[in-house]
């Protein structure tokens, strides 16, 4: 499978994904950490990909989504942002609702 096809397909199955160096418990940057921090501090599910351990996906997303940094924040598909935004979404109580809603439309009867 191509790297954009694996990226494109991540994305599609995962409603919030995120993008980041290391894992949220074991992050690898202060960026990656941060943005960690608050998607556990809201208490919904997230899926991420550790591109440290894919250099494929390290070397491509930043053409696909026209962004150049990690890590990166998607919601629905959309790219929401990096670290700045992340944050200043999150102080404004923004990315709150954002995250609850979409994860509230994706929650599955069991849960």
């Amino acid at each position: 499978m191509e790297t954009v096809d694996k990226i494109k397909q991540q994305i599609a199955e995962n409603p919030i994904i995120v993008y980041m160096k290391g894992s949220p418990k074991l992050p690898s940057c202060g960026f990656s950490s941060q943005v960690a921090q608050i998607m556990i501090n809201m208490g919904e599910q997230f899926a991420y990909v550790d591109i440290l351990q894919h250099p494929d996906i390290r070397a491509e997303l930043p053409k696909y989504a026209n962004w150049p940094t990690f890590p990166q924040l998607w919601v629905e598909g959309e790219l929401i942002g990096g670290c700045d935004i992340v944050t200043e979404m999150y102080q404004k109580g923004e990315l709150q609702t954002l995250i609850k809603e979409t994860a509230a439309k994706y929650k599955k009867d069991d849960e």
